[in-house]
């Protein structure tokens, strides 16, 4: 069967007119010195503060990872970034990708009762977070007089703290102390105190161990405070 050439000019035609890519581009450099979660990056000459990178590496068994980062230190040639994920992988020549994005995270009533990592991602094996508004990180708090004054006690449960030192909603509080003095037991206890009281409270967990971490949900899921709360493992 003979093929004329008017056929195949069609067919290229068609398919040239069919043919929706797109070309987009991208910066990208390779990490030059990784460790404690601080990765130093060269050839992102385009990298603005803050935004988002993807560390482009591999697992222990040679799987492809993709791990989100943060760019935080612009220097001449080379960019200081933190890793936000798990950085064990994360090695000298991986390559590294911006995103043109700021740091930004889910918010809305989605979130209570989850357990994410920073950038919102579900880490609790419930599925994703159904939520479709996002808002960045950094951002101008209201003024001074903009702000509702402070005129209503959090009760932390605890009769001594509530008497000597009360606190309002709204106002910060520092817990100092050494180590297993108790500071995580009076935070836990407030979060369990303000069920039924329209607080929504976030517990931030900086560092700490997965089990450490797991015994702080029980705790909450085991006398009904999950319901108001809102986990962050980072």
């Amino acid at each position: 069967m003979a093929v004329r050439p008017e056929e195949i000019a069609s067919i290229i035609k068609q398919q040239i007119e069919q043919f929706g890519g797109e070309l987009t581009a991208v910066d990208v450099g390779s990490v030059v010195s990784a460790g404690d979660g601080i990765a130093q990056i060269y050839g992102l000459r385009n990298a603005v503060y803050n935004e988002l990178l993807e560390f482009r590496t591999q697992d222990a068994s040679g799987t492809a990872k993709t791990v989100m980062g943060l760019a935080l230190n612009l220097e001449e040639d080379t960019v200081g970034a933190i890793v936000l994920g798990d950085h064990i992988n994360i090695k000298e020549g991986d390559e590294v990708r911006s995103t043109g994005r700021i740091i930004e995270v889910p918010v809305g009533d989605a979130l209570i009762g989850r357990v994410v990592d920073p950038l919102g991602q579900p880490l609790d094996g419930k599925g994703p977070v159904p939520s479709d508004k996002l808002r960045p990180v950094e951002r101008i708090a209201p003024g001074v007089a903009m702000r509702e004054s402070v005129g209503e006690s959090l009760h932390t449960g605890v009769k001594a703290i509530d008497a000597m030192v009360p606190i309002g909603r709204g106002q910060r509080e520092l817990v100092i102390g050494d180590r297993f003095t108790g500071k995580t037991v009076i935070c836990l206890d407030t979060i369990i105190s303000q069920k039924g009281r329209d607080v929504i409270c976030i517990y931030v967990a900086i560092g700490q161990q997965a089990s450490k971490v797991a015994q702080v949900i029980g705790i909450l899921e085991e006398n009904g405070a999950m319901e108001h709360t809102v986990i962050v493992a980072a």
